[in-house]
């Protein structure tokens, strides 16, 4: 393809992204009516949301993230579920059960709370094993089965979990095979004192905003087709590839003193929702196209919870996040 098609397809893309653009950001002001001082949170929602990945928010309570889920569902047209985690929740709480209908003396499926577009696990790490798994099928082939049969879930379909970070008595670890299947790991973090203050009289005063539905799904739908379109360049994929590999092989990146800190690295999930988020990322700042910024804002989302961190790292203090600032510092942005 020559420079100048290339040039002209970029044009017409972008004309597409600016009117697509525009319902998201009617989309993002109506959360943030509800939602005060946590634009970052917003925006791996919606991030999330584009690239048809699920979301996992870890922060301490208080911060909002039940409500800002809980909102972002009420902002669009579509079936929202809240399914809170319990020690002694099973799996078909989750996905749904055979029952035994006397009058027609035969079964019957009852659908469990996942046959929604916005599932909110909330608090997701307090379910025991047996319970996360049930997930994987869920969150990873987007279809449930029950018996012999198999129901596919509808669309868009999106988890959005909360986990606590301190509050660790009676909680299950969540295991490596189910955090992966998250997009975005992020953590939330207090709002600015003026936002909270803000936050304050509006609970205070009961001038709590009625959200009203601004997107339809079928313009969700319309705008996933266009994050696949959005240009990324060879040099920027390979600014990817290496930001991942090296998590897998620190030492042929000159970061030889990562090796100790790190037990495993990021799987190829890292490299293709990178790609994605990035190109989700390109879209809400008005883009058709994806440059190194859009890559260094969402790496340590996608790359903290695929890192593994050796005893050594663990006995030092050193974090994820802190080994995602080495590797950006590291490797050059084209």
């Amino acid at each position: 393809m020559s420079e100048l098609n290339q040039s002209e397809d970029i044009k017409n893309l972008m004309e597409k992204v600016k009117e697509q653009n525009y319902f998201f950001n009617l989309l993002k002001q109506e959360i943030n009516r509800a939602i005060i001082g946590q634009e970052y949170m917003v925006d791996r929602l919606l991030i999330g949301l584009l690239g048809n990945g699920h979301v996992l928010l870890e922060g301490v309570p208080g911060l909002a993230k039940t409500l800002a889920i809980k909102t972002l569902a009420e902002a669009v047209h579509g079936q929202f579920s809240r399914i809170q985690f319990t020690p002694d929740l099973l799996p078909a709480d989750v996905v749904g059960t055979m029952i035994y209908n006397v009058k027609e003396n035969d079964f019957s499926i009852k659908k469990g709370p996942v046959f929604a577009n916005f599932v909110l696990a909330d608090e997701i790490n307090r379910a025991p094993a047996k319970v996360q798994s049930a997930l994987l099928e869920v969150m990873q082939e987007k279809q449930v089965t029950i018996g012999d049969e198999t129901m596919q879930l509808p669309k868009p379909f999106l988890v959005l979990a909360t986990q606590n970070p301190i509050d660790q008595e009676g909680t299950y670890l969540l295991p490596e095979a189910q955090t992966d299947r998250f997009m975005l790991k992020c953590k939330i973090d207090y709002p600015e004192l003026e936002d909270e203050r803000k936050i304050m009289r509006m609970i205070s005063t009961q001038d709590i905003p009625t959200i009203r539905p601004v997107i339809s799904l079928d313009q969700i739908v319309e705008a996933k087709k266009l994050i696949n379109q959005i240009y990324l360049d060879e040099k920027i994929e390979k600014y990817i590839l290496d930001m991942v590999f090296a998590t897998r092989y620190p030492e042929k990146y000159g970061l030889a003193d990562l090796k100790n800190l790190i037990n495993f690295g990021a799987s190829p999930r890292a490299s293709i929702n990178l790609a994605i988020a990035s190109r989700a990322n390109a879209f809400i700042k008005g883009r058709a196209f994806v440059i190194p910024e859009d890559v260094k804002s969402i790496a340590k989302d996608v790359l903290r919870h695929r890192i593994g961190l050796s005893f050594e790292a663990e006995a030092e203090e050193v974090s994820q996040d802190e080994i995602v600032d080495r590797i950006l510092a590291k490797i050059q942005a084209p």
